[in-house]
């Protein structure tokens, strides 16, 4: 594989670099800020860019850039740059994260009705107090966004044997749910559910899609688990039903400011699971071999998956 390749990473350029170097890619530089990218790209005739947090008005003055692929499925950040020159195909990262995304949110949701808390205090205690644990199974997950991610959730619920409402912009996996519901709908969506789980993308349309007014059609005992994006839900709206304790639970891996700020209620309120956006990690390993398949599509002219709609926002 002879394509020049720009691998750029703020904290791991190497890293990457090496891994794509020891299957075979012959052309492979590296840049560790905008800076080095901007240069290289003056100096090299670079055809893929392979990064996270790339400078994408960089990308737009290179007359040879032919591909970006992104690492990682999120492309918010990406998007409020501008629109890339039409010659020129973004890719995001599909199916990489969401086996771990969905394994995280029932780890959450077990702790929480299996009571793990409680036991571990019993434990260090020397106390033996029985009581009823809670159940997955017969409860109603919603997950909103039926993508890749949200597929998993879903796969990971019928073990469970759950029933599964679902909520998506086309409806084209609706067959995947027992009951489909559009971005019109929010208020009937969730007036069922003991789980919420948001999967969504990050658009203009999705922003703050869980306000007070979906909030306050949700079960008191129903709980919020977003592995989507932070700003999907308004935060303050959120503080607020979680301290009136009209949510039972809020498991959050992302927020609308990252990091979450020392000041914020989330870290006071007990009904509240803080976690470091760490649910979907990215690997020198999977990301890099994600990439290489792409990479052989794309000498191959073959269509690549993840391609980024501007218009739609993911």
């Amino acid at each position: 594989m002879s394509v020049p390749i720009l691998v750029y990473h703020e904290r791991a350029a190497d890293k990457y670099a090496a891994f794509l170097t020891a299957h075979g890619c012959a052309q492979v530089y590296t840049a560790a800020n905008a800076k080095a990218a901007r240069a290289r790209l003056t100096e090299t005739p670079i055809e893929v860019i392979y990064g996270y947090g790339f400078p994408l008005d960089a990308v737009a003055a290179s007359t040879t850039v032919r591909w970006v692929q992104l690492m990682s499925a999120g492309v918010d950040a990406v998007l409020r740059q501008g629109p890339l020159p039409s010659h020129i195909t973004l890719t995001r990262m599909l199916d990489v994260f969401s086996r771990p995304m969905a394994e995280y949110a029932f780890a959450y949701l077990l702790h929480i009705e299996k009571a793990i808390e409680r036991l571990r205090d019993q434990h260090a205690s020397n106390t033996w107090q029985s009581f009823r644990a809670g159940v997955l199974h017969d409860k109603t997950i919603g997950v909103a966004g039926l993508g890749s991610i949200g597929q998993n959730v879903i796969t990971k619920a019928r073990a469970f044997d759950m029933t599964v409402y679902g909520m998506s912009r086309s409806g084209g996996q609706s067959a995947t749910v027992d009951k489909h519901f559009t971005p019109d709908q929010w208020l009937d969506f969730v007036k069922e559910l003991d789980y919420l789980v948001l999967t969504l993308p990050l658009t203009d349309k999705t922003r703050h899609a869980v306000n007070e007014f979906v909030l306050g059609a949700m079960k008191r005992d129903a709980i919020l688990v977003n592995v989507g994006r932070g700003a999907l839900v308004d935060e303050r709206a959120l503080v607020d039903a979680l301290r009136d304790r009209r949510l039972r639970a809020a498991v959050l891996d992302v927020f609308e400011v990252e990091p979450l700020p020392s000041d914020s209620p989330l870290w006071t309120l007990s009904n509240v699971y803080v976690t470091p956006h760490m649910s979907g990690p990215t690997t020198v390993e999977n990301a890099g071999q994600y990439f290489l398949d792409n990479l052989k599509r794309y000498e191959q002219g073959l269509p690549l998956p993840g391609v980024v709609d501007w218009d739609a926002g993911y």
